[in-house]
């Protein structure tokens, strides 16, 4: 097995890298983020691997962080879920927003990949929730509180600003409530929301 591979970067493509170390190019299949953040080529990179063997062919995967490898990992532990479409959801979705959507069913979220539709999610969800919970126990119990609590305190702070514009509480949690989402920062709500009022 490759753990790693720490060389100079020669090329990078769409969805492949190469790293050239000891004389020997290695093309390496990425993440789209891996093409995005990496450096220059000429640069030195050192980039976590996992080595995919078939019959017919012999893959090497790349990321540059371990978390990021252990979520390519687990989904290809999951019946049906291949390194492709692995790999599509690691470029979508960063590890820790991947283990929150499976531990609250977020089937949104996993659904943002190209290659992941309901049916899939839900087999991913199925498939690793219990995983996870054994694995992480009480940390991602508080993890998961944490996020849902500034998730809430987010909306609120986002009605309040509202009816500091002069809305009442009842037209402010409408508005925010049509529009919010979690991962818009609290700027984007109450614009949206203004926005929404005002069609």
């Amino acid at each position: 097995m490759i753990s790693y591979i720490k060389g100079v970067l020669q090329a990078k493509g769409n969805d492949f890298i190469i790293v050239e170390t000891g004389g020997i190019g290695y093309n390496i299949t990425v993440p789209i983020t891996v093409c995005e953040s990496i450096p220059e080529t000429g640069s030195e990179v050192n980039i976590h691997t996992y080595l995919h063997v078939r019959e017919d062919s012999w893959t090497l995967y790349g990321f540059l962080s371990e978390e990021e490898l252990k979520m390519f990992k687990k989904l290809i532990t999951v019946s049906g879920i291949g390194p492709k479409v692995a790999i599509s959801l690691v470029s979508s979705v960063s590890p820790s927003h991947f283990v929150l959507a499976v531990l609250t069913d977020d089937i949104d979220c996993l659904t943002q990949a190209p290659g992941i539709g309901k049916k899939t999610a839900l087999r991913i969800i199925f498939e690793l929730k219990d995983k996870f919970k054994k694995e992480q126990g009480k940390e991602i119990e508080i993890l998961s509180l944490n996020i849902e609590q500034k998730a809430e305190n987010k909306f609120n702070d986002a009605v309040g600003a509202l009816m500091m514009l002069g809305y009442s509480n009842q037209e402010s949690n409408k508005a925010v409530s049509g529009i919010y989402d979690s991962e818009k920062d609290l700027e984007t709500i109450i614009r949206d929301a203004l926005k929404g009022m005002a069609d």
